[in-house]
């Protein structure tokens, strides 16, 4: 699925050079992949854990493309952890006093 929503990563190689940049699918559903980016983009102003992973990880020096990416992933393991469980999503983040 997340091939599918544009967000899993693909390794870029040809012949001799193995080092080109990570790449999504460009074959992902467009709609999809605008409707995560959205998503993602308010999860990280209004979610505390994910705020606090998207700062950290801003706060090492990655790319604030590829953290957003993360955050679309996350929330579709939380997604589909909704769907198996089949019950209400929960936020058990605990904030520190």
């Amino acid at each position: 699925f997340a091939c599918y929503a544009g967000t899993a990563p693909f390794e870029y190689s040809s012949g001799s050079s193995i080092k080109g940049r990570t790449k999504v699918n460009h074959m992902a559903d467009k709609k999809m992949k605008s409707i995560l980016q959205m998503c993602a983009l308010v999860a990280v102003k209004h979610d505390p854990q994910l705020k606090e992973y998207y700062e950290r990880k801003k706060g090492e020096g990655k790319n604030a493309m590829l953290v957003l990416n993360n955050v679309k992933c996350k929330i579709i393991g939380r997604v589909f952890s909704v769907i198996n469980r089949q019950t209400p999503y929960i936020n058990t983040y605990k904030f520190a006093c």
